[in-house]
């Protein structure tokens, strides 16, 4: 019941958005600000049995809150809102190839994420064009704590997703460094994707949110584990960067 509660307030904020024809990136953070005070939830895609589409809107970690706001954004592009086409644009987003084939099949790593995403037209990532610095990583973070995630006691999906990590090791991504992202603040948009790139071993990106303006600043509207919530951040944007020693700069993507 509460999930078709907020369906119908969603649909009333898409209805709202038609009628101001916002810019993606302003329909984006509209889209965004709906969500302000949600709680954070972690780990609510793992579920025992096989892989399946998980729904909430109601609370978020990082990545499912992004996701989320993105599909309903896909809602308002293809001119309708409806539970089937929700689910359907946030299986598209979340899934390589946009489809179900076991839970290595689901996008866990941010950069795998972007490029799948890049090749389906949902997106495009900018750091590049914004002087972003290629970088190459060796990426191993889910299977080498294979604790913390119940799906990889199964031994076939732990070979899967360390096939997936490979691959991903062997490719190149750019990122802004910590010392240059103030200086490229004029080529982020609002509603921009803003990933956090991490020199955490073995892990791509730690965070992800999107980028809002306040006045001349920018801020990151994101679900915040360490506010619990999905939050706009109190500092600007190059100040949060810099405030987590594990951040070692910016990835940008923009919905197309």
């Amino acid at each position: 019941m509460k999930s078709e509660i907020v369906h119908s307030e969603v649909s009333e904020l898409w209805r709202q958005a038609l009628e101001q024809d916002l810019f993606p990136g302003d329909l984006v953070v509209e889209i965004g600000r709906f969500f302000l005070g949600a709680p954070y939830q972690a780990g609510s895609l793992d579920r025992a049995g096989r892989e399946k589409l998980v729904v909430n809107l109601t609370a978020f970690d990082c990545t499912t809150f992004v996701e989320t706001v993105l599909a309903i954004a896909q809602c308002t592009a293809a001119g309708k809102l409806s539970p089937p086409e929700f689910r359907k644009n946030l299986k598209f987003i979340r899934y390589r190839q946009g489809k179900i084939d076991g839970y290595a099949s689901r996008l866990h790593y941010f950069t795998d994420w972007l490029r799948d995403n890049e090749k389906k037209k949902v997106l495009k990532d900018v750091t590049r064009l914004l002087a972003g610095t290629p970088r190459r990583k060796k990426i191993n973070f889910m299977t080498a704590h294979r604790e913390l995630y119940a799906p990889l006691k199964n031994e076939k999906q732990q070979s899967q997703v360390l096939l997936v990590e490979k691959r991903l090791s062997r490719k190149v991504f750019h990122a802004i460094g910590k010392d240059k992202a103030a200086g490229r603040q004029a080529g982020i948009h609002q509603g921009d994707i803003i990933a956090f790139a991490t020199d955490q071993e073995g892990l791509d990106v730690a965070h992800v949110g999107f980028a809002v303006r306040q006045g001349k600043h920018l801020h990151l509207l994101h679900a915040s584990s360490k506010e619990g919530a999905v939050v706009i951040s109190r500092e600007t944007l190059p100040a949060y960067l810099k405030s987590n020693k594990k951040f070692a700069g910016i990835l940008i993507a923009r919905l197309l």
